[in-house]
This record gives C-alpha cells, sequence and structure tokens, in this order.
C-alpha cells in the first residue's frame, strides 16, 4: 500500500515538474513578454525575469526594446539644381510599445527600413548639393520627422537619423576640385597684393628717410654685406660707390668747377700760363689715372662673376 502510494507521489511530481518545465519562461532584461491566448493578446506586458505560461493555450512572444541600428541602402537621386547623387544613411530606433509594434504591423523592422528608403529619397529631390555637403544636420532632423510620423503608429519611436556619405559622379569631383583650385588662387593672389601694396608703403617711407641722411644707405649696405657674408655661400658680393659709377658716366672728366661766389683775393691771381695750367694737367693725370683704375676695377669684377 506504501509503495503505491509513493507511486502516485512520485508520477504526479514529475508531472508536475513536466507543466512547470513547458510553463516557464524567462524575459531578459532588454525584452519584453505579450502573452497570446488562444490568438489574442491577453493581460499586461510581462516584465523581465520569470514568468509561467498556460501550456498548450498560451504563447508568449517576446520583443527587443534596445536600440536598433539600421543602415539604409545608398539611394541615386537628382538634387533641386539637377546633380545626380548616391546617398546612404543609418537610422537609429527602438520599441516603446510592444503591443502596437506586434499587433499593428507585421514586420516593424521592415517597415522602419523602407519608410527611411523613401524619406531619403524625398529629401535627395527636394534639397540641393550644398545642403548636402555642408547642411546635414538640418537633414537629419528632416528625415527623422519624416520617419517617424508614421512609425509612432507602430509603437516605434526614431531616435536618430544620420546621413553617412554622399557620392558624387566624377565629371562633378572634377568641377569642384577646380572651383576650390581658383578660390583659393584669388585668395593667394589678394593676399600677396595686399602685401606688396604695405611693403611699398614702407619702401617709400624708408627711402624719404634715407633720402634726409645719406649715410643711413651705407649703413644698410654695409648689414646688407654682413647678411650675406653670415650664409657662407658662394656668392661675391663687392659694393661699389656711387660716386665713383658717376665718375664712370662722366667718362672720367672731373666736375666743373663750382663758381658759388669764391671770390680771388687781389694780388694773388695766378699767373697766365705757369700755375693754373700746372694744376690742370696735374688734375687731368689724376683723371686718367682714376678712370683706369677703374677700368681695372670693373674688370676685375667682370671676371669674379664669371668663376
Amino acid at each position: 500500500m506504501v509503495e503505491e502510494v509513493l507511486g502516485v507521489v512520485a508520477a504526479v511530481g514529475a508531472g508536475a515538474l513536466v507543466y512547470l518545465a513547458s510553463a516557464a519562461r524567462v524575459v531578459k532584461q532588454y525584452e519584453r513578454g505579450l502573452v497570446f491566448r488562444l490568438g489574442r493578446l491577453h493581460g499586461d506586458v510581462r516584465r523581465p525575469g520569470f514568468n509561467l505560461i498556460v501550456p498548450g493555450v498560451e504563447r508568449l512572444r517576446k520583443v527587443n526594446m534596445q536600440i536598433v541600428t539600421m543602415p539604409v541602402p545608398a539611394q541615386e537621386g537628382i538634387t533641386r539644381d539637377n546633380v545626380t547623387v548616391r546617398v546612404d544613411a543609418v537610422v537609429y530606433f527602438k520599441v516603446v510599445d510592444p503591443g502596437a509594434a506586434i499587433v499593428n504591423v507585421e514586420d516593424y523592422r521592415f517597415a522602419v527600413s523602407q519608410m527611411a528608403q523613401t524619406s531619403l529619397r524625398s529629401i535627395i529631390g527636394k534639397s540641393e548639393l550644398d545642403d548636402l555637403l555642408s547642411n546635414r544636420e538640418k537633414l537629419n532632423q528632416g528625415l527623422e520627422l519624416m520617419i517617424d510620423s508614421p512609425a509612432v503608429e507602430w509603437g516605434v519611436t526614431i531616435d536618430r537619423v544620420e546621413i553617412k556619405d554622399v557620392s558624387l559622379p566624377d565629371t562633378m569631383k572634377r568641377s569642384m576640385a577646380r572651383q576650390a583650385e581658383a578660390d583659393r588662387e584669388r585668395r593667394a593672389r589678394l593676399i600677396n597684393a595686399d602685401a606688396e601694396y604695405q611693403a611699398s608703403k614702407k619702401l617709400a617711407q624708408a627711402a624719404r628717410q634715407m633720402a634726409d641722411t645719406p649715410s643711413a644707405l651705407q649703413l644698410r649696405l654695409l648689414q646688407t654685406v654682413m647678411a650675406v657674408a653670415a650664409e657662407k655661400n658662394s656668392t661675391l658680393v663687392l659694393p661699389i660707390p656711387v660716386e665713383l659709377l658717376r665718375f664712370l658716366e662722366r667718362g672720367g672728366q672731373p666736375p666743373p668747377a663750382e663758381s658759388s661766389g669764391q671770390a680771388q683775393t687781389p694780388g694773388l691771381e695766378e699767373a697766365p700760363g705757369h700755375a693754373g695750367t700746372a694744376e690742370r694737367a696735374e688734375i687731368g693725370e689724376r683723371a686718367v689715372d682714376l678712370t683706369e683704375q677703374a677700368r681695372e676695377a670693373m674688370e676685375q669684377l667682370r671676371r669674379a662673376v664669371e668663376k
């Protein structure tokens, strides 16, 4: 008798374990559960943890509540300024109402994907090329509103939409590169012209200052010689006095005597044919010697430059 009771208890226990195993369901933290009793949504949404259902009568459907990252395939379209482009994007969305996401739409992922592609083609046709390249934030907000409006009825909310890449034809890329290059060249020329203008003003001020003090020009020449000599290169710098060049331009002739009113002292006039003639002959000989020396110096300078 005792053995029969123990057998019944064991059988009941085994049946309870089988029933519990078939009725037990575990919902993860990032999921929510929907119970369908004979095909009809029953009760509230099951929370994460251990849940029990009636085997054979109820069925538990789990819904992922995490943010889903869905890439939108590249869509080709013509912008408002008649440029053919290919644009791809990415959509971030999540389920906020598990009942609506399962009951109201057959496949909410496929529905969001198709709506994102349609909205992307629409936004391409309404925008210009410059907006697609530089004003993407505004376009992202427009895409988010266009996708989110029908997605609310599906129990889905759009968290974010981002345009990833804009592909342009090769001809358009070359045209844009030429435009950017021309714009940079224009700015460079303007900067160079402004620099030349400012430098010319400073040089004019320096020229006026040196005109008042001729010795400043000699000092500047010496500074230039020192700067060139510090580089330790093979350039030969030979400064030539300006007075020597003027002397060569006159052909070796002495400068005309100044008649600035220097009166001769009476009684000291030179005797004609003696002192005056000797001095003029001596000046002429000195001029000839200076001319020969200048020619020799110029010849040496020319040889040095050729070397």
